[in-house]
């Protein structure tokens, strides 16, 4: 009798998302990717040498077939793609968090506690920081010898 292994290949990770009623389509993008989507979520996976998958596209939500990246402005969370910049609503926050959450399980990833407590952003620009650096030259401090004693 034949065992099923428990390193699982790509194409039977592929087949275990279908089953759990992800949606599986090739992805012309990437060289061999596979776009995978639920809940208006989405992310593109690539075969790996030492894992079943590997992401290539982080989780993000599914805009115009397109996955949007998260990006954290310090006062709200956008989803930007190549074309547009919308901003993001709580539902589509959720549906991000809950659909990493169960590919990381199904697909065996390494689940962190930080990213497991909410939707983590892939960029943080946040306006009142930007540029600031540039614009001020570092101040002098008084405990710093000046060339005296």
């Amino acid at each position: 009798m034949s065992r099923k292994s428990r390193n699982p290949n790509f194409d039977q990770t592929l087949e275990t998302l279908r089953a759990h009623s992800f949606a599986v389509t090739p992805f012309a993008g990437v060289a061999g990717g596979v776009l995978v989507s639920k809940y208006g979520a989405a992310a593109v996976l690539v075969a790996a040498k030492d894992a079943p998958a590997a992401l290539t596209e982080r989780p993000g939500a599914l805009v115009k077939g397109e996955v949007a990246r998260l990006v954290d402005r310090g006062y709200q969370k956008f989803l930007k793609t190549s074309q547009y910049e919308l901003p993001a609503s709580a539902s589509q926050l959720q549906s991000i968090h809950e659909f990493s959450e169960e590919l990381k399980q199904l697909t065996g990833a390494i689940s962190l506690y930080n990213e497991s407590l909410g939707t983590t952003s892939d960029l943080y620009t946040y306006d009142r920081l930007k540029g600031r650096e540039a614009a001020e030259p570092a101040a002098a401090r008084p405990w710093d010898s000046a060339g005296g004693h």
